[in-house]
């Protein structure tokens, strides 16, 4: 069994194709899609945070919203970019979402990708410390979220307080407990990977890796994940990670499905660059009749290691089409392959 859910990144636009034309169309069909989804057995609805674009952004409304509106599918992001986070505020929003939802929040974090604006964490309050990168200060952030969401105190009570304390240092509230079980990091290189198991954080990774050894995406994603689970078991958790990839897989189905994907996948991986000192790989995406994506995609190793497949959706094609492709893909190609 494998785990299949979504990944939207929200655009809005105004061009006269997209179907969701406003930030309301976007917020709204976003949680529209989670319900439509639940409803035909997927397993979850994850959601890219972006800022100053016309894709979503700040997610704890939208989480909460759709964890009201659900009762079965996990809720997450993949990811938040935690350059741009007040992480002790983080804590407190994540867990009012997370008790909304029943505990379904699966929470992806990282340093987050090249934005539209330059250091636009700057304008939020944050700049990293001299001699220090905006990394570096991403991973602090992390760290000081990692350790609020224990739910132990730390904060010294006032003596003479509005409304009576509980015994002890204080620590921010609404606690859900369990979250921070749930707390995902972006990984784009094996390092990284290799840190967030140290960390005890379950891994997110996506089309995207800011290395190139020479190797096949798949093949250097499939690594990165084995060399992830090595050092989790080296770091001694107690209990098992979770790993999820993401993919664009369209199976053409119907004569909306080859209109809009009918000249195929890309077919081979891509190497650029992301900036302009950072080499990347990108993942091929896939597109093509069921009984071809099956065999295409046992071939890729990344996805078989994974315990959890995002499916990145063209949202601006509306929820009812987005709707058709996810169940496409549980219905003609995920049983053949035996993750249904």
């Amino acid at each position: 069994m494998k785990k299949i859910g979504f990944l939207s990144f929200g655009h809005w636009s105004a061009s006269p194709y997209s179907q969701v034309r406003s930030a309301s169309d976007a917020l709204i069909q976003s949680i529209e899609l989670a319900e439509a989804v639940e409803d035909l057995g997927a397993d979850g609805a994850y959601f890219r945070v972006h800022h100053f674009a016309q894709q979503l952004a700040s997610p704890f409304p939208l989480l909460a919203a759709i964890g009201a509106r659900t009762k079965r599918i996990e809720i997450g992001t993949a990811v938040i970019d935690m350059r741009y986070e007040n992480p002790l505020y983080m804590v407190e929003d994540a867990g009012a979402a997370d008790l909304i939802a029943g505990g379904r929040l699966q929470l992806g974090i990282s340093r987050g990708s090249p934005e539209q604006v330059i250091d636009g964490f700057r304008y939020f309050g944050y700049a990293p410390a001299e001699g220090e990168t905006d990394a570096d200060m991403a991973r602090q952030h992390t760290e000081v979220f990692l350790q609020a969401l224990s739910g132990a105190g730390f904060a010294q009570p006032n003596p003479s307080p509005m409304f009576p304390n509980p015994p002890g240092l204080l620590r921010p509230e609404p606690h859900s407990p369990g979250l921070r079980d749930r707390i995902w990091w972006g990984a784009g290189s094996r390092p990284t990977a290799e840190w967030a198991a140290r960390q005890g954080m379950n891994m997110q990774s996506s089309t995207l890796m800011t290395e190139d050894a020479g190797v096949p995406f798949h093949a250097l994603q499939a690594e990165q994940i084995r060399l992830f689970r090595e050092a989790w078991a080296a770091a001694g958790h107690a209990r098992e990670p979770r790993v999820s990839v993401s993919r664009s897989i369209f199976a053409l189905v119907d004569d909306r499905d080859r209109a809009f994907f009918g000249r195929g996948s890309q077919e081979s991986d891509q190497v650029g660059y992301i900036d302009p000192q950072t080499k990347a790989i990108f993942g091929r995406s896939y597109a093509a009749e069921p009984d071809v994506l099956v065999k295409e995609l046992a071939e890729d190793t990344a996805i078989q290691a994974a315990d959890t497949l995002l499916l990145t959706v063209p949202n601006q094609l509306g929820v009812e089409y987005n709707a058709h492709a996810i169940e496409s893909i549980l219905k003609y190609v995920a049983p053949e392959l035996g993750w249904r």
